[in-house]
């Protein structure tokens, strides 16, 4: 278990772009590439010299199987020159009794000849020695000897070896020679087939001889890849073994490589000249080439050695260099955490030492920035709250100065001591003594003397209401949110209407949260008048355009981007507008909250 633990370590500090592995990868790396290229090309030729005198040796020793095969070949080509000569000058040949003695003294003076006859190009037997009878129904003009003479007249004909079967003997194995010849038959001039059977066993015998490892062998095929001679023949016929003829059918003599039975095999190919025979030699690699082998041990043995001891003296100085360095990344490890109040001190070479004081100095420098930059983004926030803040102020006193004028003209001073009255009392919720935060109570008083002033100014067009659930008066809420969505409800619902208007404004308890919720029954919108509207392009005459975008920045700022408006509206059905916050409440009665 501790083995495994430290070999899991191991692997999890390995990394490539480490200095020790760099340097120990390069060391390696080079002293390697010197040393394979020197073993390669000692190799290389070494191994050459190997391969060529294995390809001599073997090319010999198929050499010398050809050049006794020709001889046998060539001697049985003479002998049967000689009886095509002797039956050329027999005056009769079916009737010439010294043909007789001739054929019989050539018969008996090679002891695997086994028969010669004369037949005509009809199939009948006109001569023939020795004497037996012919076998019945053996298609003599269909066997191949008979048909290859007929084919090519004018040339001598070899077969590979088969069953003599053309008179009653012995079945033995023959190698036919053939060839059409002219003869004389009661003073006519005709034409025939001479054959004359060879005992393979001559042929099998010098086959059996070589000797090309333990594993090597010879056989012999003819010019059209018929196997003439193999050690395995048997097991070819019956399919258990497969020899490639493909690419020895394309070399008259030489030399390659096959690999097509998963083995380096060595072939050596030579012709017998006289019958057309490609003499085939099979030597196994692994046994001819062992002095590549023998050299290919060496040389790995040498490059694993040479690799062990270059690793040794490269872990031990890349060691001395790198573990300054880890220490200093473990520091940095502790900074990466957030620990910046962390100083960074690692003993060691130069550059490591000054690396390291170059880091505390950023890691200084770094926490001065942070500290001023968390005072920057407290500064932004308060700075972009007190912009949007300011701009509804102005925009609503605008509006509502503008109405108080109008009615003073009118002479309505009754209504003009109202408006001016909510006015103030609204203006007064509206500082909250600079407070952001109010009371949902404080928050719909707010809006309930806005709509107070509205109503005057738009001579009771329409009429509100205001409610509030138990358990939301005393809850907080950012200050000012109800009273633009309300004045867009107005300005952009009620005011287009026909009908008189109403609007509501609730506070609610939804789960953990606040909401509040403006409905109006006026024109209504589309989707994409709701679209402009959230954005500020959707503005009316009277209407500076920022009351909406302003409540949904202010909300999101103060309270994240999970909170802030939510429309539904169908047009001439009204408008639905919630408002989404964090239920927080107050501790503190109203009495308490206004003297504080």
């Amino acid at each position: 278990m501790k083995r495994m633990q430290a070999v899991s370590r191991f692997f999890r500090s390995f990394h490539v772009r480490k200095i020790q592995v760099l340097i120990s990868l390069s060391s390696i790396t080079i002293t390697l590439l010197t040393v394979v290229l020197v073993s390669v090309l000692l190799f290389n030729r070494f191994s050459k010299a190997a391969e060529e005198n294995a390809y001599l040796n073997l090319g010999q020793i198929i050499e010398q199987v050809n050049a006794n095969l020709e001889l046998y070949v060539g001697g049985m080509q003479d002998i049967f020159e000689l009886t095509q000569e002797q039956m050329n000058a027999a005056s009769d040949i079916p009737d010439d009794q010294k043909l007789d003695e001739q054929l019989g003294t050539i018969l008996n003076t090679r002891k695997d000849l086994v028969s010669i006859a004369l037949f005509t190009k009809e199939g009948n037997l006109v001569r023939g020695v020795p004497e037996l009878p012919m076998r019945q129904n053996t298609k003599l003009t269909e066997q191949l000897w008979f048909e290859s003479a007929i084919q090519n007249p004018k040339s001598l004909q070899f077969t590979p070896p088969h069953i003599q079967n053309l008179f009653k003997s012995d079945y033995r194995w023959v190698v036919s020679m053939s060839k059409m010849i002219t003869y004389r038959d009661d003073s006519r001039v005709k034409q025939g087939v001479l054959a004359m059977d060879i005992n393979f066993r001559t042929i099998d015998e010098l086959s059996q001889r070589v000797e090309l490892g333990k594993k090597g062998y010879v056989y012999i095929i003819d010019s059209v890849g018929n196997i003439v001679y193999h050690p395995q023949q048997q097991l070819i016929y019956a399919g258990l073994k497969y020899e490639n003829l493909e690419p020895v059918l394309n070399y008259a003599y030489g030399s390659y490589l096959d690999e097509s039975d998963g083995e380096q095999r060595l072939i050596t190919i030579q012709t017998v000249k006289p019958a057309g025979w490609k003499i085939v030699g099979v030597a196994y690699a692994d046994e001819f080439l062992t002095t590549k082998k023998e050299l290919g041990g060496f040389l790995y043995s040498f490059l694993l050695a040479a690799l062990v001891v270059i690793l040794i003296i490269n872990l031990y100085v890349s060691a001395r260099i790198a573990q300054p360095i880890r220490r200093l990344e473990r520091s940095v490890q502790m900074v990466e955490k957030g620990d910046f109040g962390t100083n960074v001190y690692v003993s060691g070479a130069y550059e490591v030492e000054q690396l390291s004081k170059r880091f505390n100095l950023m890691l200084r420098r770094i926490r001065e920035l942070m500290d001023q930059i968390i005072e920057e983004q407290e500064a932004k926030r308060k700075s972009e709250l007190d912009v949007l803040q300011a701009q509804i102020n102005p925009h609503f006193l605008y509006n509502t100065l503008n109405s108080v004028t109008r009615m003073a003209e009118l002479g309505r001073n009754e209504e003009v001591v109202t408006t001016i009255t909510s006015l103030s009392r609204f203006f007064r919720i509206s500082l909250s003594k600079g407070k952001l935060i109010i009371p949902v109570e404080d928050e719909l008083e707010h809006v309930r003397h806005y709509l107070i002033i509205q109503t005057i100014r738009f001579k009771n067009k329409f009429r509100y209401e205001i409610q509030a659930e138990e358990g939301t008066l005393n809850a907080l809420t950012l200050k000012l949110i109800l009273q633009p969505l309300v004045e867009n409800a107005i300005h952009h619902g009620i005011e287009k209407s026909a009908e008189e208007g109403f609007i509501g404004v609730y506070a609610r308890v939804s789960g953990d949260h606040l909401e509040f919720v403006i409905k109006d029954n006026g024109v209504g919108m589309t989707q994409d008048m709701m679209d402009k509207l959230l954005s500020g392009r959707l503005r009316s005459e009277s209407d500076s355009g920022v009351g909406v975008i302003n409540v949904q920045e202010r909300i999101s700022l103060y309270y994240g981007k999970e909170f802030g408006l939510h429309y539904e509206s169908e047009p001439d059905e009204g408008t639905t507008v919630t408002i989404k916050l964090p239920m927080v409440k107050t501790d503190f009665p109203k009495k308490e909250r206004d003297k504080s």
